[in-house]
C-alpha cells in the first residue's frame, strides 16, 4: 500500500504546482465529478483496510482518511486557485501525514516512541511552516516592499519555529541516553538549533 501511497502524494505535489501556475480551471460538472471520485477512492481505501489488524489497520485508516482530505482540499484549490486555497491544500497534506506518522509510532514503546513522535511532529511543523511562506510569496501585493517584507518576516518565523522543533526532536534523541553522553548530546543540540 506504500507505493500507491506515495504515487497519490507525487500527484498531489504535481497538482499543487500546477494550480500554483493557473494551468487548471474547473467546471461546476467537473467537480461535482471530481468529488464522486475521491468519495469512490476513499471507500476502496477503506475497503482494503478491513482484512488489516491491530495497528496496520489503524494506519491505513489514517492512510485512507488523510488522502481523503488531501485530495478535497486540493480539489477545492483547482476550483478557486488562491493563496489561501492553496495553503489549505499544503496544510491538509502536513495534517494527514503528521496523522499517519503518529499513528505508525504506536508500534514502538518507551524512548523510541517518544523519539518517533517528536520526528513526525518536526515534520509537520516544517511543512506548516512552508505551507506560511509559500502562501507568503504567493499573495499579490500592491507594494512589492512590503510584500518582500512579509515574505522576510514569515520566513524568519518559520526558520525559529522549524528550529524550535528539530531541536525538541533531538533532545528526544538525547533523552535515550544517560550521563556524559546524554550531556554532550544536548549540548550539541542546543549548539545546533541555537536562536
Amino acid at each position: 500500500m506504500q507505493t500507491p501511497q506515495r504515487m497519490r502524494h507525487m500527484l498531489s505535489a504535481i497538482a499543487l504546482g500546477l494550480m500554483a501556475s493557473g494551468a487548471m480551471a474547473m467546471t461546476n460538472a467537473e467537480h461535482t465529478a471530481a468529488k464522486k471520485q475521491i468519495e469512490a477512492e476513499y471507500k476502496a481505501a477503506k475497503e482494503q483496510c478491513k482484512p488489516l489488524k491491530d495497528n496496520a489497520k489503524d494506519v491505513c485508516n489514517k492512510q485512507a482518511s488523510g488522502q481523503e482530505k488531501v485530495s478535497k482540499a486540493e480539489l477545492e484549490a483547482r476550483r478557486d486557485p488562491t493563496p489561501r486555497t492553496q495553503e489549505k491544500a499544503r496544510l491538509a497534506k502536513a495534517d494527514a501525514d503528521y496523522d499517519i506518522a503518529k499513528e505508525k509510532c504506536d508500534d514502538l514503546k518507551g524512548d523510541a516512541k517518544d523519539v518517533c513522535v517528536k520526528d513526525a511532529k518536526a515534520a509537520h511543523v516544517h511543512a506548516v511552516e512552508a505551507a506560511k511562506v509559500a502562501k507568503a510569496q504567493a499573495e499579490p501585493a500592491s507594494n512589492p516592499n512590503a510584500k518582500a517584507a512579509n515574505v522576510a518576516e514569515t520566513r524568519k518565523d518559520a526558520a525559529a519555529e522549524t528550529r524550535e522543533a528539530d531541536f525538541k526532536a533531538a533532545k528526544a534523541r538525547c533523552d535515550t541516553m544517560s550521563g556524559a553522553a546524554k550531556d554532550a548530546c544536548v549540548a550539541d543540540a542546543e549548539r545546533r538549533f541555537a536562536q
